[in-house]
């Protein structure tokens, strides 16, 4: 084992320098957490909520009427998003047509 001595005030302003570094890298993963994805759904859960199809769920996701976020291949959704074309997607029936939202033919 090898021993190192180094003068007083040297260590104490490492330690300083070294608590600021601790309280920094705190902040910032409590930040992280915050935007993490913890309410975000994901495609089988929509699926499920809506008593849809995925290719249903593309659709929606194609012509703008349901708002989404991709991570690398992924795809979620905000839960209040969703509850935002529950409507829509309640109140179509089987000859109903999905447009986007330009015309309106929802």
């Amino acid at each position: 084992m090898e021993v190192i001595s180094i003068e007083r005030s040297t260590f104490e302003e490492l330690l300083t320098s070294f608590n600021s570094f601790v309280t920094k890298m705190k902040e910032m993963a409590s930040r992280g957490c915050d935007k993490g994805l913890g309410n975000w759904l994901d495609n089988q859960d929509v699926c499920q909520m809506l008593n849809i199809s995925p290719r249903t769920l593309q659709t929606l996701r194609d012509n703008g009427t349901l708002a989404y976020s991709q991570i690398n291949r992924k795809i979620y959704y905000k839960p209040e998003d969703v509850e935002r074309v529950l409507h829509v997607v309640d109140g179509r029936g089987k000859n109903t047509k999905m447009c986007n939202l330009k015309t309106n033919c929802l």
